[in-house]
């Protein structure tokens, strides 16, 4: 059975603001689209995926299911941002979107979850006056749509930058939110704020942009996303009112973990944007990642997360297993870009600097619908290259996990293409504390336009245990990395 990881979507595809559903016996991923080579955010049409709910690792492409042209305003910058759907309460499906820069929500429906929706109208207010288009009105972004076990429609919305106000005098004033009518377009009054902003915004836990409600028991949970520090949580009682912060739930930089910081991380970091979700018995956090060096490019990712007793939920590490059932298997090969920690080493001053030569996930080609081809490039001095997690075999019942379990002898087959000279240093890290961490050290000497294989010396892998693997570059030149496989001796 084929195995799940993160990126989860094919490598080819960019997937950015995902908000996860269940609609019958199947998730649905609703998001923007970016481009790869992209010079903008979400330059590309909406396009939806789905997984039955018995099996996460196998994604089905539904196809484009709402275009750039499909909304009829004329705006200089026509592009999709985050959306968000709800099926209403006559069996439709309602996308809630906006264009950038228009602080304007608009509505698209459809007979299906994953159709061909069609332009229904623009939020407003009961006068008919489209909201967002006025002076002190609170300025609309990242739309996140919620019905209520009553009925009762929820439209979150806000973005919160440095300034106080746009152009055009919209207020950026934190989180707001309004209820909507049954007719999907109309407000029942002017939004309320949920979230103020603060005066020392750049605190790592000040609401930014993002948010998504759920509601699990009796606790409505508002998702959102920090500045540069992941995606954070409050928990009420209330749809609409008395949030309490919570903490961080996941960043695929792991800021917050192991001592990484929004400065210093373990994976390019950037904006986010996600959501909870409970499939089955479990609980899963959706997210993105950066590719390419650059914010144009993003993957949908996601991990398990687990709920504590009081209905609180602890931050969750990146991993390269993600909705998986368990560790990866140490079985064919294993691509490169499956990466969950990338660490450059070098301190770049400048951003051009950093987006010309920094450690990235890339691919080769323009962007498109088929083709995996994505690997880890720009490897240079002092880069470090991570997964997690593997096992040689599933534990069984009778594994104790001493210093005298099987081991087996093992090589790892690297491809790479490059030029280069040094050691690839290879650190296998025991997740059990009572075994010896093993290094590998690989002298490499690469110097080849295409893709060539490389073996390691053969070194003891412990079955039965799980472990991370960290892949760290000391030499001149540089290379680059496209998949890597287990192979006993």
């Amino acid at each position: 059975m084929k195995e799940a990881v993160n990126p989860f979507l094919p490598s080819y595809e960019y997937v950015p603001d995902g908000e996860p559903h269940i609609f019958g016996d199947r998730v649905y991923l609703y998001g923007s689209h970016d481009k790869f080579g992209g010079k903008d955010y979400c330059e590309n049409d909406y396009v939806c995926w789905s997984a039955s709910i018995d099996n996460l690792a196998n994604w089905r492409y539904e196809g484009v299911i709402y275009r750039k042209e499909d909304d009829p305003k004329q705006v200089e910058r026509k592009i999709l941002f985050a959306p968000d759907v709800i099926k209403g309460k006559d069996g439709r499906f309602y996308l809630y979107y906006s264009l950038a820069h228009s602080s304007i929500i608009s509505v698209a429906v459809c007979n299906e979850p994953a159709g061909k929706y069609s332009y229904l109208g623009d939020v407003s207010l009961a006068d008919g006056r489209v909201y967002g288009t006025k002076a002190g009105d609170y300025y609309q972004f990242d739309p996140a749509v919620f019905m209520d076990d009553d009925g009762e429609i929820y439209l979150y919305s806000g973005f919160c930058p440095r300034q106080e106000e746009d152009e055009l005098g919209r207020k950026y004033v934190g989180c707001h939110v309004s209820k909507i009518e049954d007719d999907y377009l109309t407000m029942k009054s002017e939004p309320v704020v949920v979230i103020n902003r603060k005066d020392d915004f750049y605190d790592e836990t000040r609401y930014f942009e993002a948010p998504s409600m759920r509601k699990f028991g009796d606790n409505y949970y508002l998702i959102y996303s920090v500045r540069l520090g992941g995606l954070h949580y409050m928990i009420s009682k209330y749809p609409d009112r008395d949030f309490v912060y919570k903490g961080r739930l996941h960043s695929t930089s792991d800021v917050g973990i192991n001592g990484y910081t929004a400065d210093k991380p373990a994976y390019p970091n950037g904006n986010t944007h996600g959501s909870l979700i409970k499939i089955k018995n479990q609980y899963y956090i959706f997210d993105h990642r950066y590719s390419n060096a650059s914010s144009y490019s993003r993957q949908a990712v996601a991990e398990k997360i687990y709920m504590a007793d009081d209905g609180s939920f602890k931050q969750v590490e990146a991993t390269s297993c993600g909705l998986n059932d368990g560790p990866l298997k140490l079985k064919g090969t294993i691509p490169s870009y499956i990466a969950c920690n990338l660490i450059d080493g070098i301190n770049y001053k400048e951003k051009e600097e950093k987006a010309l030569n920094s450690l990235r996930i890339s691919q080769d080609g323009p962007d498109r619908e088929v083709g995996e081809d994505q690997y880890v490039s720009h490897i240079h001095n002092t880069c470090v290259i991570g997964y997690k997690y593997f096992e040689l075999q599933p534990p069984t019942a009778t594994t104790t996990f001493t210093n005298s379990s099987k081991s087996t002898n093992m090589t790892l087959n690297l491809t790479i293409r490059g030029e280069a000279k040094g050691k690839f240093n290879i650190k296998l890290i025991y997740m059990n504390s009572t075994y010896e961490n093993e290094k590998i050290c690989f002298e490499l000497n690469c110097k080849n336009e295409t893709w060539t294989s490389f073996n390691t010396d053969k070194f003891p892998l412990i079955e039965g245990e799980i472990f991370a693997i960290f892949f760290r570059y000391e030499g001149e030149g540089e290379f680059e990395f496209k998949d890597f496989s287990f192979k006993k001796v």
